[in-house]
């Protein structure tokens, strides 16, 4: 009976492990995996939550201070006592407490400046983690498309191959009906061998995009992924309007985190030109405060130390005052953090300007890749369809010794490569019409 079941434990096993195998994954399942289980995004996060809490605290920092002393203390020869005031030398203890608060009234609107730049940098700390999920996206879609790629190289790989043997078995019928000499049997066996390896390399190039695709997934204990191929076959005519770069850039830099993080780390910077400047103000802080204590000094008529109850209330006494800071000189200082804040608003706001000069750039770049990819992939699948035609005739004349198979290898290497040119093109148009997309507006992720 153990037996039994220990068997079907392990058919289920692998029954379970097969089924896990076979599973295939859609781009947005492994572009949601990977947000979830990438580390460096863990770490966009924590920066995020310690922006959070920093906004928070600049917020409670308006609120008074309270703080309560207390102490122990042992005097021993030469002292002041705390009840009469007068030299002693004896040895006697003291134990007082005392509650502060203070508030302050004015500081320049430091606080202010401060609550209004931890609030902008924290924003921009949650653009900024909003853009590398973006950029984590971008990526795990360009390994998907790779992997794409490189299975159809090794489809193609696959359909060269098989003509090969079916050539190399031709080959073998004619020559020993006589039609055909040794030397074509080489030539035959030279372009099998040859696609034999064609494949092989296609495949292992395969497998290295694969490993990407589960490394950028931090897809643990898998060594293998299948995905679902999903490769356009239409061929979009050049009578589809041509985008301008004017139009996507205005979408883009309205939305973009990257520029937003950046527009916030700019006004954060002109906030903390504010928090600088108030340093050169007056300050008005009001406080108060209740004391008491214990002292071993303080005794009756008859010379006996008066208990600890009695002492903590007749010993109480109470204060409140305002205090007034002016800052006249402090070697220039302040003023010289004013002018470092300064510096750091005009560089935050030429990083801003670099950044719309980037992203204007690289939209530019893609709507011309866009509108030339139009006009490209027409070409590559007529080239291709020529290609085939031109195959299926060398082909054809081949099996009649009309053509060597030189010939008939350099048609098939022809078709092949006008079959990898337009598959480049296909997948490079999705990417670039996805990319678009994405800077346009569009949901092309699921991304929060």
């Amino acid at each position: 009976m153990k037996l039994k079941f220990s068997i079907l434990l392990i058919l289920c096993f692998f029954f379970g492990t097969g089924l896990f195998a076979q599973e295939k994954w859609t781009m947005d399942e492994c572009v949601a995996y990977a947000l979830e289980h990438n580390l460096q995004l863990k770490d966009f996060k924590y920066t995020s939550d310690a922006g959070r809490e920093d906004y928070r605290q600049s917020i409670r920092n308006l609120l008074p201070e309270i703080n309560a002393n207390t102490s122990y203390t042992i005097n021993f020869g030469r002292s002041t006592d705390p009840f009469t005031n007068d030299v002693v030398t004896n040895e006697f203890f003291s134990n007082p407490f005392s509650v502060q608060s203070s508030i302050d009234l004015f500081q320049g609107f430091q606080k202010i400046n401060s609550i209004k730049a931890s609030k902008f940098l924290y924003r921009a700390a949650q653009e900024e983690t909003l853009q590398q999920k973006f950029l984590l996206a971008f990526r795990v879609m360009q390994a998907f498309n790779n992997i794409q790629f490189f299975d159809g190289l090794v489809a193609i790989a696959n359909e060269q191959l098989g003509v090969s043997r079916t050539n190399y078995q031709l080959v073998e019928k004619q020559i020993e009906l006589g039609l055909m000499a040794g030397a074509d049997l080489y030539e035959a066996k030279s372009a099998l061998l040859a696609d034999e390896l064609n494949l092989t390399q296609s495949e292992n190039q395969l497998a290295s995009a694969k490993l990407t695709l589960i490394q950028e997934m931090n897809l643990e204990g898998a060594s293998d992924i299948e995905i679902q191929t999903n490769i356009s076959q239409m061929v979009p005519s050049i009578e589809i309007p041509k985008m301008e770069s004017d139009s996507v850039y205005s979408k883009a830099r309205d939305f973009l985190p990257l520029i937003k993080g950046q527009e916030l780390r700019a006004k954060a910077a002109k906030k903390q030109v504010g928090v600088a400047r108030g340093r050169l103000y007056p300050s008005l802080t009001l406080f108060g405060g209740v004391g008491t204590g214990y002292f071993e000094t303080t005794r009756d008529s008859l010379g006996n130390t008066l208990p600890f109850r009695e002492q903590f209330r007749d010993n109480t006494s109470q204060f409140i005052g305002v205090s007034l800071n002016v800052p006249i000189s402090n070697g220039w200082s302040a003023r010289s953090r004013v002018k470092q804040a300064k510096i750091e608003k005009l560089r935050q706001e030429n990083n801003l300007e670099v950044q719309e000069q980037v992203l204007f750039q690289t939209i530019q770049q893609l709507v011309q890749d866009y509108n030339s990819l139009l006009v490209e992939l027409e070409q590559s699948a007529q080239n291709m369809e020529a290609q085939r035609m031109a195959f299926t005739i060398a082909q054809k004349r081949y099996e009649k010794g009309m053509i060597n198979g030189i010939e008939l290898f350099t048609a098939k290497n022809l078709f092949a490569s006008a079959q990898n040119e337009n598959l480049q093109v296909r997948l490079r148009s999705e990417i670039n019409k996805s990319t678009l997309d994405f800077y346009s507006g569009l949901p092309v992720f699921s991304i929060n």
